[in-house]
């Protein structure tokens, strides 16, 4: 299967250094999605709350990058996405677990 969202990847800048929610409540994070439509930045899957996966179900956009390790992933679709960039991080990219 291939994903047919491509027209959803946008050049976007990182909404924050972290995982947004879980700054704004203090919680811990695996690793960090970044949306390509808008930019937020949400925890993933593996995390306690899957932020990632919550603003993929608040507003539709389909496509994130994984931070650790880069790859592209379409939640609609259920695919490994190929980028055709990835996104520069200002800093080193925090990690907590």
């Amino acid at each position: 299967m291939t994903c047919t969202h491509a027209k959803a990847i946008h050049e976007v800048t990182p909404s924050a250094k972290g995982c947004e929610e879980c700054l704004r409540i203090g919680s811990a994070w695996v690793h960090l999605r970044l949306c390509r439509t808008c930019g937020h930045v949400g925890c993933c899957d593996d995390s306690p709350h899957r932020h990632a996966q919550a603003h993929f179900r608040a507003t539709g956009h389909p496509i994130i990058e994984g931070y650790d390790p880069p790859e592209g992933w379409c939640y609609i679709d259920e695919v490994e996405v190929n980028l055709p960039d990835q996104t520069p991080q200002v800093g080193p990219i925090p990690r907590f677990y």
